[in-house]
């Protein structure tokens, strides 16, 4: 095959119908025609408001899932007690770039994936999984989970907290969990409504920099292009959970009078160009699992 028919290839991939019809036909198949989970009215609308806007809120105990959140709360307090000295360095580390070195991913940068954790089945959760494959339309893959603690700091912004989209496929849901309150000056996550794929600002180009190879924006340069009052800034207590497509522009993480903690995780296509962030045993004991977790993990 010469180098221009790849190409060519490799460019009918990325339109929405290769996307969905030759590199994940299967899941979208198995999707559509398979046995999928039906959601509860409440998760519906999330998928609806996703659809439209292309990032939804909502209370954890208002989610449908199997999942205690006070399990998940009590494991993290417990992760944050044995951390305090890499919190502590996290707090003095420098402004380099490249680095994040504002945010701490306490589970570590590669996870070993471990089904008896609350994290793992935290990110398998019914209701995640399920709205996830929902908004996709398809069979979905987790690709990522962690909880992150941001450190408040009085540097300029930088790297994810100025504005930006995500590419590691046509479609990424995100998952937040905030475990305790966010306020303004905690770094919320926040979004430019309806610059998702599926949203009809999808075409918008707000000015930008190179920040080390990536395209960043500022919150002068993104006002020229929806106003200020448009943002969707995500505050909230401790237990909101915020759904959002990262292929829209976001920012977050931003902590000035107080430190941010949260979980979150991430759902691609199976055919996302994703690095792998999850190692998984030669041997998972899948035996436990629904159908859809399996499915989310690979497992056939």
């Amino acid at each position: 095959m010469s180098s221009r028919l790849r190409q060519l290839l490799r460019s009918a991939k990325r339109t929405p119908f290769g996307w969905r019809f030759v590199s994940n036909l299967e899941p979208t198949m198995g999707y559509l025609f398979g046995n999928a989970d039906k959601l509860s009215p409440r998760d519906q609308q999330i998928v609806r408001d996703l659809n439209a806007y292309g990032v939804a809120s909502i209370s954890f105990d208002d989610l449908d899932t199997e999942i205690e959140f006070s399990a998940l709360e009590a494991e993290v307090e417990q992760l944050v007690a044995n951390s305090g000295a890499e919190i502590d360095k996290l707090k003095e580390a420098d402004a380099s770039i490249g680095k994040k070195t504002f945010n701490l991913e306490m589970l570590g940068s590669e996870i070993a994936f471990d089904p008896t954790s609350i994290f793992s089945r935290f990110a398998l959760s019914r209701s995640f999984v399920n709205i996830a494959n929902a908004y996709f339309k398809m069979k979905t893959r987790l690709r990522y989970y962690n909880v992150w603690y941001t450190a408040a700091t009085t540097s300029n912004a930088r790297e994810s907290q100025l504005w930006h989209f995500d590419r590691e496929d046509r479609l990424i849901l995100k998952v937040f969990v905030y475990l305790r309150d966010v306020d303004t000056g905690s770094g919320p996550f926040t979004y430019a409504p309806r610059t998702h794929k599926k949203g009809e600002l999808r075409s918008i180009s707000p000015d930008h920099f190179n920040e080390g190879g990536v395209q960043r924006t500022t919150d002068d340069q993104m006002a020229n292009v929806l106003p200020r009052e448009n943002w969707q800034i995500c505050t909230g207590k401790k237990g909101t959970v915020i759904f959002a497509d990262t292929r829209g522009f976001h920012k977050g993480g931003e902590a000035r009078t107080s430190d941010r903690l949260m979980f979150t995780c991430m759902y691609t296509s199976p055919a996302s160009e994703s690095r792998k962030l999850i190692r998984f045993p030669e041997m998972v004991d899948a035996g436990q699992m629904r159908r859809s977790q399996r499915s989310a993990l690979g497992i056939v």
